[in-house]
């Protein structure tokens, strides 16, 4: 059975109000639909919410200390994380620009993750190793576990957001309202 689309007012079209309305979709009774904008505004907002305190746990454990003291950490990584993400996607789609690519290969999606990765732990090591006291090692080792941490939970995160949050239309995987169906 397909639900109809919730009335939307004027206001809710074009103002920043998330915009709710029932899909039949992957199983999904119910989804919710946002404008692209709104959607990764959520999408970030709620990933970094759920990684701080998930990350603050790892850290504990890492660290050998309590919450109190990791939490700050888990928070600057994360601002950090987000301002490198976009800086650096910045950087690197005027990049791409100026080579005037026609799109991207495996090869420049490896580079870009390589780019980006590298970045962020350069900018995060010294965070480690100044406010644990710890070694270089050390802080790599720390660096590594929530590098591995935030491949399986990006993963994981991701696959449950798309899964509530349906993509923006157009989209190749998005669901054509009503028909429960991806719209092509």
């Amino acid at each position: 059975m397909a639900f109809p689309s919730a009335s939307v007012s004027k206001n809710d079209r074009d103002g920043p109000a998330l915009q709710a309305r029932a899909v039949q979709a992957r199983g999904v009774e119910e989804m919710i639909s946002l404008k692209p904008l709104t959607r990764r505004i959520v999408y970030v907002l709620t990933f970094e919410l759920f990684a701080i305190a998930l990350s603050t746990a790892l850290l504990v454990s890492l660290a050998g200390g309590d919450a109190k003291g990791s939490l700050p950490v888990a928070v600057a990584v994360s601002v950090i994380a987000v301002a490198w993400n976009y800086t650096y996607n910045l950087l690197f789609e005027a990049w791409e620009r100026r080579r005037k690519a026609p799109g991207r290969t495996v090869r420049i999606r490896a580079a870009h993750a390589f780019g980006f990765e590298t970045g962020l732990c350069l900018l995060i090591i010294p965070l480690y190793m100044s406010w644990y006291g710890v070694g270089l090692w050390e802080a790599m080792k720390m660096e590594a576990a929530i590098l591995l941490f935030f491949l399986a939970y990006t993963f994981l995160f991701t696959w449950i957001f798309d899964a509530i949050v349906q993509l923006p239309t157009g989209h190749a995987g998005a669901i054509r309202p009503g028909s429960g169906t991806p719209a092509m």
